[in-house]
């Protein structure tokens, strides 16, 4: 009877190369609503300093040979580090020793998955977040089904959105909305009768797509406050989150851990199973969460819970 040597946690650790990690990230980011909407730029490893456009320069006319006017924009500098995020994956150890060479790969799409919604729960709720601010930190709010319906209903409520920020000098140029808010966004229409919510495109990915008043808005899970009632989307300027990766994730195994499943504590020992363990860094800056409006919902729209700051 032949004897199958001991799984050890050493056989099954090491580094993915960025070329090798960026599939993980492309994964991550088909499944992340702010990583869809906001500005990407490099990040490495000591962090990077992003320029911000505090004032812009202006022109005037001027007259044949006249003197011409000096305007100045000013520049702010912001410094956006690396913070380590961590995934684990729990599966059988049967699965790992039947595909030792490529078993990380398997997982791509659950390791992905926890990785946007971590990270989109930090962007936008503050939920155990590394960074300086997230998005509920804006005092502008819009109740979604408050306008009356024969004053446009929710696309009224869309549209005093879009206001609260243009009247002040900022842009809007997305929404970002939870899952659960699409049967309320599907069943509205403008004051002419069309369906406010236009393009809706669905595919196996985790995030649908559409447009909302012109403005592109993504819908996925983890977007609403755990109530699904106090915060079920967010619009505003999306120039103004910006957001980076590091290029590599580190992995490793552990087949003796104790791992928290749900509410349950499980012995990976006891029950044969290994946990996979993926890290990899991002950085995001957000420039004045005054910059978004939160939108809010009459009572709390069906479907899967999202992550509560």
């Amino acid at each position: 009877m032949a004897v199958t040597a001991p799984l050890k946690t050493t056989d099954f650790a090491g580094y993915l190369q960025p070329h090798m990690a960026q599939a993980f990230f492309d994964e991550a980011a088909k499944r992340s609503v702010v990583q869809q909407l906001a500005r990407k730029v490099p990040l490495g490893i000591s962090g990077e300093t992003v320029p911000i456009v505090t004032s812009k320069p202006t022109a005037s006319w001027v007259a044949e040979a006249g003197q011409k006017p000096v305007t100045q924009g000013e520049v702010g500098l912001l410094k956006m580090e690396p913070k380590k995020l961590a995934a684990i994956t729990v599966v059988s150890a049967e699965v790992v020793r039947a595909n030792p060479a490529n078993y990380v790969n398997l997982f791509k799409t659950d390791i992905a998955e926890a990785f946007a919604q971590a990270f989109d729960a930090a962007v936008l709720h503050g939920t155990d977040s590394p960074f300086a601010h997230n998005l509920d930190e804006t005092k502008k709010t819009v109740q979604l089904g408050k306008t009356p319906a024969n004053q446009g209903g929710i696309y009224g409520d869309a549209n005093l959105a879009i206001t609260k920020l243009v009247e002040n000098g900022r842009k809007f140029t997305g929404w970002a909305f939870d899952s659960a808010a699409e049967p309320m966004l599907n069943g509205s229409y403008d004051t002419t009768g069309r369906p406010i919510l236009t393009e809706p495109v669905y595919s196996d990915a985790a995030l649908a797509s559409a447009r909302l008043l012109g403005r592109p808005a993504y819908l996925g899970d983890g977007v609403a406050t755990t109530d699904r009632k106090t915060v079920v989307g967010y619009g505003g300027d999306w120039t103004k989150v910006i957001w980076g990766q590091v290029g590599g994730i580190t992995y490793s195994i552990s087949t003796e851990a104790t791992v928290k499943i749900g509410s349950n504590m499980v012995s990976l020992w006891q029950n044969n199973l290994v946990g996979i363990l993926a890290e990899a860094e991002f950085g995001c800056i957000i420039n004045d969460p005054e910059n978004f409006v939160k939108l809010t919902a009459n009572a709390p729209a069906p479907g899967p819970s999202g992550n509560g700051s």
